[in-house]
């Protein structure tokens, strides 16, 4: 759900909240996704705090910053809430979004049905490799990287994926933001420089096995 912080500061533009808050709300979101398909109508800070892991007084603290959504000794309307939340997460509209490097984890990106059905469309893929070129990556038919600049302005793509080796990831960004893109989803193993305006999340999946591997080692 990292993907929908990146759509938030996109929507939004500066954000006033804590990023605390703001990394809470898609599991807030979630949370109601699942009440909604279960017909549950409403539920209390509490209950919605217990199915989070965190106090009923933070649920109130988080969504106090964006309006009064509860009401006092009732709680809060799921279907209402969820409305207000797709909203203030930019999930109320379709993103087309472009992906760089057609490997295994670009691939399992694409794949991925959970962003479809969210409005986040990884439609266009491109990659360096010829002999990738033409090839179906999923539904999408992977590209010339040559042809970047020209797909991020014909799609209107405001969002960019990175997953391509990290000796490109810089090459990559700068021509992604300078083609428009405004938010990047950096998957590379490397740290790269973005303006400020632009909003970068780096994702680097080695740290979080080599957490837990010291976290193990310790015991």
């Amino acid at each position: 759900m990292l993907i929908i912080f990146i759509l938030f500061t996109l929507k939004n533009g500066e954000t006033l909240s804590p990023s605390t808050t703001i990394e809470r709300l898609p599991i807030y979101y979630r949370s109601l996704q699942k009440l909604d398909k279960k017909n549950v109508e409403v539920i209390s800070s509490k209950e919605l705090g217990e199915r989070i892991g965190i106090p009923s007084t933070q649920v109130r603290k988080d969504l106090s910053y964006y309006g009064e959504f509860g009401r006092r000794g009732v709680g809060y309307e799921v279907p209402v809430l969820l409305k207000h939340l797709r909203k203030i997460l930019g999930l109320n509209q379709d993103w087309e979004i472009v992906l760089v490097g057609a490997g295994h984890l670009g691939h399992a990106l694409v794949n991925y049905g959970g962003f479809r059905k969210l409005g986040l469309n990884i439609n266009y893929v491109l990659d360096a490799d010829s002999k990738k070129i033409g090839e179906e990556f999923g539904d999408v038919e992977i590209s010339n990287v040559e042809n970047l600049t020209e797909v991020v302005k014909e799609s209107g793509a405001e969002m960019g994926i990175i997953a391509a080796p990290a000796e490109y990831a810089q090459g990559i960004a700068d021509e992604l933001i300078e083609a428009g893109v405004k938010a990047i989803w950096n998957f590379a193993p490397t740290h790269i420089k973005v303006p400020h305006e632009i909003e970068l999340r780096n994702e680097d999946l080695s740290i979080g096995l080599i957490s837990l591997a010291y976290h193990l080692s310790r015991k």
